[in-house]
């Protein structure tokens, strides 16, 4: 498998050298937690530390989170059980896993760019296969360009999402994308993230 491997991010979560982690939610998250209506069902993939998965479960949708990491089921569990909230947290490959029926949102921040390229398109078909016709894609598009792009390079994690690629990883024919421009979420990294509702067509 091209780029991070389990033991790459088990070993961060050991260590808690985690600097994506904010110690909290995504402000982006806080703009879209009003279309978040109670019993919604949401996916949440590549979920890490559970602060999303915490937030979505306060705001009454019915969450799965997923990871591949054991620590970060760990820690995303311990987490729920302390604010006795309840989200169901599955350790799994984003890749192979599916759910029982397809879900109304998918919250989708740290997945994508985690991601070696390579993986990207058969990512982007899990997320239409995920989703009911109409249901919600919260992307935030991780913006790190690095000077070796220039020379062919593909450094990560994290990888950058440019929203060309986005648009062709995620085409029009099957997603509704609205009218740029899209807000900018500061990132723990010092670059930052676009912020993009997409319907599945």
């Amino acid at each position: 498998m091209a780029g991070p491997t389990i033991a790459f991010w088990q070993e961060h979560f050991d260590r808690g050298t985690m600097p994506w982690d904010r110690g909290g939610p995504s402000p982006a998250l806080t703009a879209w937690l009003p279309q978040v209506r109670a019993g919604r069902t949401v996916l949440v993939p590549g979920c890490g530390s559970g602060w999303e998965l915490a937030e979505l479960a306060k705001a009454g949708a019915v969450v799965t989170g997923i990871d591949y990491a054991p620590a970060a089921v760990a820690k995303a569990r311990a987490l729920l059980e302390e604010r006795v909230l309840l989200a169901e947290v599955v350790e799994a490959d984003v890749l192979a896993w599916s759910p029982a029926q397809p879900a109304d949102m998918v919250y989708e921040q740290t997945c994508l760019c985690a991601l070696h390229p390579d993986h990207w398109t058969r990512y982007a078909g899990q997320l239409h296969r995920w989703l009911k016709p109409g249901g919600r894609l919260f992307a935030l598009f991780m913006q790190k360009a690095r000077a070796g792009a220039s020379q062919g390079l593909v450094e990560g994690p994290p990888f950058h999402c440019d929203v060309n690629a986005m648009r062709a990883l995620l085409p029009a024919d099957l997603w509704e994308w609205p009218k740029p421009p899209y807000a900018a979420t500061p990132h723990p990294s010092g670059s930052f993230e676009l912020a993009v509702t997409l319907v599945r067509r």
